[in-house]
């Protein structure tokens, strides 16, 4: 019977998901046609050719964070669940691509409702065309808008998985996507960012994804290690990464990739991008120095590890006041952000649960140290569309950077704790004991990683 449930469940989820966008027609409007012509005209005087190259390549960068985090996160578990791991990432870039089109990117941010979600109005990408929309970026297409935006909600439930790495069942995994992107990341999304969100309003400033990524991913991925359990003899029994060369590629991944995610965040090429392009720089390579001396400091050794982590680290710390601080601010942000965020991994053992790869640690303390730094170092003389933050003379930015972060906390955890419990009562979370001792690889997907055969 339980079987059954699993796959009405499953069933039912993807058959609601489809109809609804067999439901609505994609409208013309403002899309290019040869019965349009005058909207050529239009489109040709409002799109900046320079900032939608500068943003359909920030989009590739975003893109390959996610393949990169794979990598990332692959290298680290044991070898028989790299496939697994990996496969948990990549096919996010397929099922959130699909949500988003047909109705995330709507919720996220479509016309505002009560300043909590955004509308249907856009829902199978109705309306949203090759027309800049002038609310959110004037000089490029919508689309290229959207799709930029896309990539931030394919990475940010792929960030989750490292905290239930090992164990955790693929048909389920499949449908927590689904939900989690649409109850947490999309509300989520449109009260920072979306035009009437009311963290917005408020004037909280998260330049990149600091609350709306980070601390989101972080705190749902404290549940989903709460909820689902330990490994099966963690703390008994090493685990060390498998391969580290894996991982140190995908934090190069990760790095390269996060010029998008940040200076792309600016919409477009010029003085701020470069800007936020040279923040994320120096956040990243104060942080990679930081973690390591801590690590040197505390243990007797630096770890190629510790250096990899260390950069991710200052990556996320840096993300929400990419755009609103100087290098001096970054190289602060980013060598406090090494060491907190080392400290931060290590609450897993003060406290029992099992973040496999520390995500809790990384993004979830990361994040919110990002979110509070915006608050203390952002300057309007580097972005006038931002504020001050308390070392320049602010006060108001700081109480609603703690504002915002703590509503993100209790949210997001409060969400996906629901979400977790239900999907445990009907599918399960967790694959059987024997599947987790054969390995994610094979137990779920058939295939083996590593091949060796004896000559």
């Amino acid at each position: 019977m339980k079987q059954i449930r699993e796959h009405l469940l499953f069933g039912t989820v993807i058959f609601l998901l489809f109809l609804s966008s067999s439901a609505h027609a994609q409208s013309a409007d403002g899309r290019l046609t040869h019965d349009n012509p005058a909207h050529v005209t239009r489109e040709v005087i409002t799109v900046n050719t320079g900032d939608t190259t500068w943003m359909l390549v920030s989009t590739a960068l975003v893109m390959l964070m996610t393949p990169g985090l794979a990598l990332f996160y692959g290298g680290m578990v044991r070898r028989k669940n790299v496939l697994g791991t990996i496969m948990q990432s990549f096919i996010a870039i397929g099922v959130v691509t699909v949500q988003w089109i047909l109705f995330g990117y709507s919720l996220a941010f479509g016309p505002d409702v009560g300043h909590l979600i955004g509308s249907l109005k856009w829902i199978g990408l109705s309306g949203v065309g090759f027309a800049p929309n002038p609310e959110y970026a004037p000089t490029i297409p919508h689309e290229s808008f959207m799709m930029f935006q896309m990539m931030f909600a394919i990475i940010t439930p792929a960030l989750i998985t490292g905290a239930f790495a090992e164990r955790f069942k693929f048909k389920t995994y499949i449908l927590f996507l689904l939900m989690w992107a649409t109850l947490v990341y999309d509300p989520l999304a449109h009260w920072v960012w979306g035009v009437g969100g009311w963290m917005r309003n408020l004037g909280a400033l998260d330049f990149a994804g600091g609350l709306v990524v980070h601390v989101s991913s972080g705190v749902s991925a404290l549940a989903a290690a709460i909820i689902i359990g330990r490994r099966r003899g963690y703390g008994q029994e090493p685990m060390p990464p498998h391969n580290l060369t894996m991982t140190l590629i995908g934090a190069a991944l990760l790095w390269f990739g996060w010029f998008g995610f940040n200076a792309g965040s600016a919409l477009a090429s010029g003085a701020l991008a470069t800007s936020a392009f040279l923040a994320t720089q120096i956040a990243a390579s104060a942080a990679a120095l930081s973690w390591m001396m801590a690590e040197w400091f505390t243990r007797g050794k630096p770890t190629v590890l510790g250096a990899a982590s260390g950069a991710v680290a200052g990556l996320v710390a840096i993300t929400p006041a990419s755009g609103y601080v100087g290098p001096m601010a970054a190289l602060a942000i980013g060598f406090a952000g090494g060491i907190v965020c080392f400290t931060g991994i290590r609450l897993k053992e003060k406290f029992g649960y099992d973040d496999s790869l520390d995500t809790v640690g990384v993004h979830g303390v990361g994040g919110a140290w990002g979110s509070i730094a915006t608050g203390l170092f952002a300057s309007v003389l580097i972005n006038p569309a931002g504020a001050n933050g308390l070392f320049e003379g602010g006060v108001r930015l700081l109480g609603a950077q703690v504002l915002a972060l703590v509503v993100v906390i209790l949210y997001a955890f409060g969400v996906s704790w629901g979400i977790l419990k239900l999907l445990d009562k009907t599918m399960g979370l967790r694959v059987s004991p024997e599947d987790e001792i054969d390995g994610l690889d094979l137990a779920q997907h058939g295939e083996s990683g590593y091949v060796f055969e004896e000559l």
